[in-house]
């Protein structure tokens, strides 16, 4: 037995950021004992120390057997046959810790297993800026932590199966960066894009909620998105539906000529006539738009000359009644058709038909952000804002489970819009993300981030991971498909969180994004337990595998499975389908 209780083995050659080690005779049973722990050595993801005079290495165990012999190594010269890869990864001095190495090791430097003692210096030293968020799989009692900087400004992903326990890291995370190792964020700005409505118990006590169907029992307040704050190109087809460039260049000129009218006897700030577009975020009434349209399609006239209406009623713009006109007839009496008509009755109908659905009211009647015929509005978009970004509790939650999915993705790009201009041109003053950074949180990401998307979402997604640094924001993307998402967004996250990945091409998404000496780390994603990660990139010191602290019982998401076994066994309980049925029609939960 060795005097070096903690020696494990000798280097045997070194290549770049990696070196092959060649354990020793007495470590072949894979276990070591120090200070009454045992030690399991040469497990993949491991970490071993390689001391250098005042200083030290640390490198992660990579591969482990006949794949880590070097390929020049005579293996009858091997005393055990054993031998591992190791990738260098950072070196300490003292109880300092730095990643990157200033200098090599040789052949024959001797190798130590990592204690506890050791890894504390790397992950459980706290401090300002770092916030507890579990502890290390291989050691329990190490507190790990991560840079609430990095994490924010350099963007990160957190990837999972179905079942990994995504959810709840995402909740334990936010809960984190509110309030951590006694330290507390009193200004911490958390955006979170709730697709299937998992968070809203979960986090009410750090939160506030916006829902379409707000329940002020539980204190959620209503979500309006004004459709007048979407580029027009966005709003058009779903307006509209297929229709010609020339005609919606027409239906355009008609909402800029309103948004005109309405600035030049309504003061709002910083817009004049001369920088005013189309796309600038002022009200304008789709009644009116839709009732001028079909007036339009729909007159005739009673002259030749084609001055006096035919008109027998005027319809109503508010209770979206269209006017009626004597129809026209085909052998040059009048009354006399409206030669200018474009054409779009079938596209006029279709938003009507919007109009008057219920399930679009959050967004096409939003409220007291809705304009009245005029254009006048009681709310303006400010009032949105202080909601989404200017509340006492730190997390925002936008609950968007019961918005249809015809329209999920536009308006999830329309949200990221207003919110990116919003901290874009208010970048210098308090309310912006530089003086108050801000972090947006993208649940079921794939589904519209993903690759061949040609979604608002996606473009506002790439602008935010390239750009948003520089003015204070950044981006969490959360999803259980990596594959699906856009390999530019994926690129720009800074920090990895991979809990456990089945798929093999989710897999490799992860790897791209891994430099070569860490892919290892992705052989392990099968295996992970619930609720551990690999956390790799800026946001730690090292690529760790911990288990991430969960939240309390009573605050996790509502995304556990059903207790099959245990529902099927209870008596059944009187059904109404006929409630079933009405709750379906009203797109309704309660």
């Amino acid at each position: 037995m060795t005097d070096t209780p903690s020696l494990i083995g000798y280097i045997g050659s070194v290549s770049g950021a990696s070196v092959s080690v060649q354990l020793i005779k007495d470590v072949a049973s894979g276990s070591v004992i120090l200070n009454g722990r045992t030690y399991r050595v040469g497990q993949v993801g491991s970490f071993v120390r390689i001391p250098q005079g005042y200083q030290n290495l640390f490198g992660l165990v990579s591969d482990i057997g006949a794949a880590a012999v070097p390929q020049n190594s005579v293996s009858a010269d091997s005393p055990t046959g054993r031998w591992m890869t190791v990738q260098l990864l950072g070196e300490a001095l003292g109880s300092a810790f730095e990643r990157g190495i200033s200098q090599h090791p040789n052949v024959g430097d001797e190798v130590h297993l990592v204690t506890e003692t050791d890894l504390k210096k790397i992950y459980g030293q706290s401090g300002v800026g770092l916030i507890d968020i579990g502890t290390l799989s291989s050691s329990e009692n190490i507190s790990v932590y991560i840079d609430i900087d990095k994490l924010v400004t350099r963007h990160a992903a957190l990837v999972g199966s179905t079942g990994a326990g995504k959810s709840t890291t995402v909740s334990s995370l936010l809960r984190s960066l509110c309030s951590s190792d006694g330290k507390s964020y009193p200004s911490a700005r958390i955006f979170l894009l709730d697709i299937h409505g998992e968070y809203s118990k979960a986090l009410s006590d750090v939160a506030t909620v916006f829902k379409i169907d707000a329940d002020s029992v539980k204190a959620e307040r209503a979500l309006h998105i004004p459709f007048w704050a979407l580029d027009f190109d966005d709003i058009a087809p779903f307006l509209f539906g297929s229709i010609s460039e020339n005609n919606r260049i027409s239906i355009s000129d008609k909402v800029l000529s309103y948004k005109k009218e309405l600035i030049e006897k309504v003061e709002f700030p910083g817009v004049n006539t001369e920088n005013l577009t189309i796309d600038t975020p002022i009200p304008f009434s789709l009644n009116r738009l839709w009732y001028d349209l079909i007036d339009f399609e729909l007159r005739t006239f009673s002259d030749k000359q084609k001055t006096e209406l035919d008109l027998i009623h005027k319809g109503d713009a508010e209770k979206l009644i269209p006017p009626k006109y004597n129809p026209p007839t085909s052998d040059n009496t009048p009354p006399y058709m409206n030669p200018k008509a474009l054409g779009i009755r079938k596209q006029l109908d279709a938003l009507r038909s919007r109009l008057l659905d219920h399930k679009y009211d959050f967004f096409l009647h939003p409220g007291e952000c809705e304009p009245n015929i005029g254009g006048d509005i009681k709310s303006d978009i400010d009032v949105i804002l202080r909601g989404w970004l200017g509340e006492d509790k730190p997390i925002t939650i936008l609950d968007l489970s019961g918005v249809p999915d015809e329209v999920l993705v536009r308006l999830i790009g329309t949200i990221l819009r207003i919110v990116y201009d919003a901290m874009f041109w208010s970048r210098k003053n308090i309310e912006g993300a530089v003086e108050r950074p801000l972090l947006v949180v993208m649940e079921e990401a794939h589904r519209y981030l993903a690759p061949n998307s040609e979604s608002n979402a996606r473009r506002m997604t790439q602008r935010i991971v390239k750009e948003g640094r520089k003015y204070g924001i950044g981006a969490l993307i959360v999803s259980q498909r990596p594959s699906e998402i856009d390999d530019t967004i994926l690129s720009q996250c800074g920090t990895f969180f991979a809990l456990r990945l089945s798929n093999q091409t989710d897999r490799g998404s992860v790897r791209s994004t891994l430099s070569d000496n860490l892919v290892g780390l992705v052989d392990m994603l099968p295996i992970l337990r619930t609720g551990e990660a690999i956390v790799t990139g800026e946001a730690v010191r090292l690529p760790m595998r911990c288990r991430i602290l969960p939240p309390p019982i009573d605050r996790r998401p509502d995304s556990s499975d059903p207790k099959v076994s245990q529902k099927w066994s209870l008596e059944r309980s009187k059904e109404s389908y006929q409630n079933m049925v009405r709750r379906w029609r009203a797109k309704s939960l309660n």
